[in-house]
């Protein structure tokens, strides 16, 4: 079945999807939010302190971020350009399962490689937490992190970020909107993180599992490092990743608990927030 119109709006997203590499890690995708130059990618793509974007034109630009949420793994950049191809958004919170949603990504090398399905569910998914997803069955591979899930209109409804079993799950557009006009969180921790389940005592229990500690961070300074696994803080259990941003909303040492190699052994540390960082030319996380 033919869709009219279709041809065109894939080409909408192909041109408004980004080729983004950070460091030496493998690369990623990111979507143009703005005609400025605004990008909007996965935090886990932007890690580094420094990032370029390859735009579907060829042109290659140095990107600045300008905001990172590891929590919520979004991450805003800058780069110096204008009347780019910017996307149109729909409000993610009025998705019905059935629709169309068209992924938009770099996978292993291939630029602006389009993949179709519908829409599962939008909400939580057992097991990984609270946080709700954009879930499509739709099929993602390394380097479609970060880039666009959008519906049949061509408008973006998600950033891709993972799969779980045989769903993607993306970021909800009113999210990143948010994330957007909020700007990034007044504390800051200095961790990228990733929701773990535990076996502990015959029971699962939900975690946060330390994927990197960035230097000179209030999580270094504690000695977290990474393979750590967050369980609670101020004496009260992490049940998703948002717990852990509340916590840090609080003032004066924030007392986290923790697992480091014995399941069994709960740790302890207090750890002194700092404020929340952001230039230029660095990751502000």
């Amino acid at each position: 079945m033919s869709i009219p119109g279709f041809g065109e709006v894939a080409e909408q997203l192909r041109r408004s999807t980004v080729l983004i590499e950070a460091g030496d890690r493998a690369s990623g995708s990111g979507v143009i939010w703005g005609g400025d130059g605004l990008i909007v990618t996965n935090a886990h793509v932007a890690r580094g302190s420094h990032a370029r974007v390859q735009l579907w034109d060829g042109r290659e630009l140095a990107a600045g971020i300008t905001s990172r949420d590891p929590q919520l793994d979004l991450a805003a950049l800058r780069i110096s350009a204008n009347d780019l191809p910017q996307i149109s958004t729909a409000d993610s919170s009025k998705l019905r399962p059935g629709e169309l949603a068209i992924a938009i990504g770099n996978p292993l090398g291939f630029l602006g490689a389009l993949t179709t399905g519908v829409i599962h569910a939008v909400g939580p998914l057992g097991g990984i937490g609270s946080r709700t997803w954009v879930q499509a069955n739709v099929r993602l591979a390394p380097g479609n992190s970060g880039g666009p899930l959008a519906d049949a209109c061509g408008r973006v409804i998600g950033i891709n970020t993972m799969v779980a079993g045989r769903l993607a799950l993306a970021i909800p557009s009113n999210a990143v909107q948010q994330f957007l006009f909020a700007g990034p969180r007044a504390a800051w921790l200095g961790v990228t993180l990733d929701p773990v389940r535990v076996p502990r005592a015959n029971a699962h229990t939900f975690g946060l599992l330390i994927l990197e500690v960035e230097p000179g961070s209030p999580a270094a300074r504690a000695s977290l490092l990474p393979g750590d696994i967050l369980l609670g803080a101020q004496e009260n259990p992490f049940y998703s990743t948002r717990d852990l941003a509340r916590s840090l909303e609080r003032s004066g040492p924030l007392r986290l608990e923790f697992l480091r190699g014995d399941y069994e052994r709960v740790r302890r540390v207090a750890v002194e927030i700092g404020e929340h960082r952001i230039e230029r030319s660095s990751v502000a996380a």
